[in-house]
């Protein structure tokens, strides 16, 4: 076994012999007297100054990291190069030998090298070391904590929930038949001569298949009134974002009084990466809580807590920028390839996806491990590497499916670190929902459903170069809605436009608001304060309705009727009662199980824009038509975007109960609450009576 201090003394001498490497290599840099000096006299101020450099880091590094925690968490990554050498040259000067100097350029690549080198030979002596293991993850959980002591721990077990946002249940089965996923697999199959530990099966989304309504309902155990992850509100004249701030605590304030709790993780529970708090005291990268001020706000703590370690920082440093790198190689080889389908991945989306597939996640991991070791009873977190991949590669892509093999990783050190911890954890694994391919209705059709609901409408279509926003209709051009970008609005320390007119129509314009929310589009007329009926919609517009449901590209829409209290048009011009819709018959045929509940419910909500559209849909391929520029899209129906999966302890009881199918978020919430008890751990504080009325809806829903 290899011991803290000879593990130490390893790799001071790997810094050593790295500076003399560098020494050698880079003239801007050296270790000696302009006049000479001997290589024993050289090679004890390589020694010296690699001794000093590594107690510089210790104890300076993280005072640095605590001070410029007010500094946007984005930028701050981008400082751990020129901090780290800063240090190196304080090293260099405080060198008891009194010689080497350094280009301040030149010391920024040295101390990145460095570090780097430590880390490294670090980390390959700590995999050969069990004790030396779980004292560098016991260290990165003390500074979360903020102190150096940890609970005994307690004999019943935690429960960890780890969702990869945007992984389809047949993606994630695929990656696994193809051994993308190793520890997937292993938990689905036989262990050193057992049977398999964990159970995988899919459960079916709402309507809104996107993180704002799965993640509102898994964690608040209501996504009432969440018809899409865009939509327009008459009685705030406001257009509400999932993934934007404010928008998100507002959600979420609804979804606490809706049910009357705080969450599922009131109790000693943790919110690591998500769009809501679900009540939890500890959090990170929480949307919701990111519109705060001041100490309220505790959402970017988790920053401090692994950037302070400076060879973990510069470790995701190098990541990022070798991520970049990554994302512009595979956007041109798919541009020389004339790959199709295909959207634009230039400007700072490589930034972007860097930043959801390293930073976050690294920033994430290193929080949920400090969770489990202070062994807190329940911790939920969101992973979104993929889900941003995804978008821009397809689901389906090479690109993609290398991001599922570095989330198997992230599963397998949190997996690792459970063991460690003082208190045995269930390790939940699941998806708030999938993602269906295809080019984006734009691209196939020549024209945006804006276009389209102009045309309709008998209004001038506008050029491009003038935007539907001078028209006073806004279309999808709009960015596409992903949480990473959410995020790095939020690491930037700007996660609210400073003014609100970008969510709000243009003063006295009665042209429509026109929304996408992936292959799902709203369409609602800002002057009328009530959601306007088929006949009132006719009047006004006598072809907007027809234009609509006889184009190629729209698979059906839901309006509200005066006759029959809602109606499903289908693209045969067929008009079917909501009373009267079924599954795979009329207008939602192809559109899988559950689609006329899915409907029904989502026209039960008060804030339903007048015009639902749903795209079409290619049942033989999944294929459907995203109104964003995305080619792999979901917050609609149609494709295996409903369909995400479920992978979870055989400890637990059986999810589904009676052997039925899991359908909506807020089904899930329950299952959670009821795993929580197994493992006695939090109970989210409501009375057994309305927890048995709450799974007997849902029951009646999976029905």
């Amino acid at each position: 076994m290899v011991s803290g201090v000879w593990r130490s003394v390893t790799v001071w001498v790997a810094s050593t012999v790295t500076l003399l490497a560098l020494a050698a290599l880079l003239p801007d840099f050296r270790l000696e007297s302009a006049a000479g000096d001997s290589v024993t006299r050289v090679a004890l101020t390589a020694a010296a100054g690699a001794g000093v450099f590594g107690l510089l880091s210790s104890l300076v590094w993280p005072q640095l990291v605590r001070l410029l925690l007010l500094v946007p968490a984005f930028v701050l990554g981008l400082l751990v190069f020129f901090l780290n050498g800063s240090l190196l040259l304080l090293a260099l000067r405080f060198n008891p030998s009194g010689r080497g100097e350094a280009a301040p350029e030149t010391a920024v690549v040295v101390a990145a090298v460095m570090s780097a080198v430590a880390s490294a030979t670090g980390g390959a002596l700590a995999v050969r070391d069990d004790d030396a293991y779980r004292r560098r993850l016991y260290r990165l959980a003390a500074r979360r904590r903020g102190r150096g002591a940890y609970p005994a721990g307690a004999a019943t077990p935690g429960a960890l929930f780890i969702q990869l946002d945007g992984v389809g249940h047949d993606v994630l089965r695929t990656a696994v038949d193809k051994g993308l996923m190793p520890t997937v697999a292993a938990w689905l199959g036989p262990r050193d001569g057992d049977g398999p530990s964990h159970r995988l099966l899919a459960w079916r989304t709402d309507w809104s298949s996107q993180t704002g309504a799965s993640q509102l309902g898994i964690l608040h155990g209501s996504n009432h009134d969440v018809p899409a992850f865009r939509w327009y509100e008459k009685d705030r004249h406001e257009v509400m974002v999932c993934n934007r701030p404010s928008s998100a605590a507002e959600l979420q304030r609804r979804a606490i009084e809706h049910t009357g709790d705080g969450g599922l993780l009131t109790v000693d529970g943790a919110s690591r990466g998500n769009l809501f708090s679900g009540g939890a005291d500890e959090v990170a990268l929480v949307l919701s809580v990111s519109v705060r001020r001041g100490r309220d706000n505790r959402s970017r703590a988790g920053y401090f807590a692994y950037f302070s370690d400076p060879a973990g920082a510069v470790r995701t440093a190098l990541s990022f920028l070798a991520e970049v790198g990554r994302e512009i190689t595979q956007s041109t080889r798919a541009r020389l390839a004339r790959q199709r389908p295909r959207v634009g991945r230039g400007g700072l989306y490589p930034f972007v996806r860097a930043f959801a597939t390293v930073v976050e996640r690294d920033v994430v991991v290193a929080a949920v491990i400090g969770d489990m070791l202070a062994g807190r009873n329940a911790v939920y977190a969101d992973l979104v590497a993929y889900d941003e991949v995804a978008h821009h590669s397809g689901p389906h892509s090479r690109d993609a499916e290398e991001v599922l093999g570095r989330l198997d990783r992230s599963l397998a050190l949190l997996e690792h670190a459970a063991a460690h911890a003082p208190r045995p954890y269930r390790i939940v694994v699941l998806s708030d929902h999938g993602q269906s391919p295809g080019e984006t209705f734009r691209t196939r059709h020549g024209q945006s459903l804006a276009d389209l609901v102009r045309t309709g409408c008998g209004l001038a279509v506008p050029h491009p170069a003038d935007g539907a926003a001078a028209h006073g209709t806004r279309g999808e051009s709009t960015r596409s809605g992903t949480e990473a970008r959410a995020a790095v609005r939020a690491a930037l320390c700007r996660p609210v436009e400073e003014d609100g007119t970008a969510h709000r129509p243009v003063p006295g314009r009665t042209e429509p608001v026109v929304l996408a929310s992936g292959n799902l589009g709203l369409i609602s007329f800002p002057d009328v304060p009530h959601r306007m009926s088929k006949e009132e919609i006719h009047r006004r517009h006598p072809g907007l309705l027809a234009t609509l449901a006889a184009h190629p590209g729209i698979g059906f829409l839901l309006v509200r009727s005066e006759e029959h209290g809602g109606v499903v048009l289908g693209t045969d011009g067929e008009q079917t009662p909501l009373a009267l819709l079924a599954d795979e018959r009329g207008p939602l045929t192809g559109f899988g199980p559950g689609a006329a509940d899915a409907v029904r419910r989502t026209h039960s909500f008060p804030r339903t824009a007048d015009i639902m559209v749903n795209s079409w849909h290619d049942p033989a391929t999944g294929e459907v038509l995203a109104f964003e520029e995305q080619i792999g899209s979901h917050g609609g129906l149609g494709g295996p975007q409903g369909r995400p999966f479920l992978l979870a302890p055989l400890a637990l009881s059986d999810p589904t109960g009676d052997g039925g199918e899991l359908v909506g978020a807020e089904r899930l919430h329950q299952v959670f609450r009821r795993w929580l008890r197994e493992c006695d751990g939090p109970q989210v504080p409501l009375s057994g009576q309305r927890t048995g009325r709450a799974d007997e809806e849902s029951g009646e829903r999976a029905a």
